[in-house]
């Protein structure tokens, strides 16, 4: 190399490590985690058509709404409104699983959630979304730890030709059922049923209680399908009791929106967050809508 061509280049290279690489080389952009904003339709309180409830979503900035499954709901209705306002429903949360939970000791009880899952997948399937919410199962005095595991990856597994003819996945939600309180534990769950179908269905609020969301987002990984969005406060559980701990606004309480960002971010998640908390009129649903477009923004 010629001495003034070193020297040039010498001097290029002092010129960037002062005023920073990123005058000469633009960094690629991260996409946000968290790129559209969905709800419970049981959020909207207002006495209107589901085609004015829709609306309303889409003019407060919503993208999409999940509804449970089955319900009572005529699909013609809940299709017509999906078309006239262009909000999208990314997936359904099963409504059987609480009462009749996959872990029960009686058949009857397993085959009444078993039956409504499949109802699940297919309504899912008809409203053009790609996962149905499933509590896996409920530990209690009357169903051990053990049982509850074995028999709810059992019935899961028979529900896996359903969720291949839809193309629906199967999320399991964390809840407190006293059931996969572990995430190392919770990933190894649906690693051994071992589909690509079947993942998770992360609440951030959820965890809050026991643990930190961006250990849960760290050890879960791609197993990760959708996101729900609700705070917690453990001072509240401290002070108020153990459910008063739900009873503060989103950006408000101890989940730190930024760290959950920036794991979901290394994960490589860009999707879903739907909010999971108390909902109301118009107002009240305009102001969960601000503070998600804060949360998607925290940084």
């Amino acid at each position: 190399m010629q001495r003034r061509t070193f020297i040039k280049n010498t001097a290029v290279a002092a010129s960037a490590a002062v005023i920073g690489v990123d005058t000469f080389v633009q960094a690629s952009p991260v996409a946000p985690p968290l790129i559209k904003k969905s709800l419970k339709y049981g959020m909207v309180t207002e006495k209107l058509s589901v085609l004015d409830k829709f609306k309303l979503l889409k003019d407060l900035g919503f993208d999409g709404v999940e509804l449970d499954s089955p319900n009572d709901i005529d699909p013609k209705e809940i299709l017509d409104a999906r078309d006239k306002t262009g909000l999208e429903l990314p997936g359904v949360v099963n409504s059987a699983h609480w009462k009749s939970p996959l872990s029960s000791a009686d058949p009857k009880v397993r085959e009444v959630c078993s039956k409504a899952m499949e109802k699940s997948l297919y309504d899912c399937k008809m409203y053009g979304g790609t996962t149905v919410l499933l509590v896996p199962g409920v530990v209690n005095e009357g169903t051990s730890y053990k049982d509850a595991y074995e028999r709810s990856q059992a019935e899961i597994r028979k529900l896996i030709p359903i969720a291949e003819k839809t193309g629906i996945k199967i999320a399991l939600e964390n809840v407190w059922n006293n059931f996969l309180i572990s995430p190392v534990e919770a990933a190894r769950y649906v690693d051994e049923i071992n589909h690509p179908l079947v993942g998770w269905y992360f609440d951030v609020g959820n965890i809050l209680r026991y643990g930190w969301p961006e250990h849960w987002i760290e050890a879960l990984g791609k197993r990760i399908m959708k996101i729900d969005i609700k705070e917690f406060s453990r001072k509240k559980q401290q002070d108020e009791g153990l459910w008063k701990g739900f009873n503060v606004e989103l950006l408000e309480g101890d989940c730190n929106w930024p760290v959950v960002n920036q794991a979901l971010a290394k994960i490589g998640y860009s999707g879903w967050a739907s909010a999971e908390v108390p909902g109301g009129d118009r107002k009240r649903l305009e102001v969960i809508s601000q503070k998600m477009d804060g949360i998607f923004k925290a940084v």
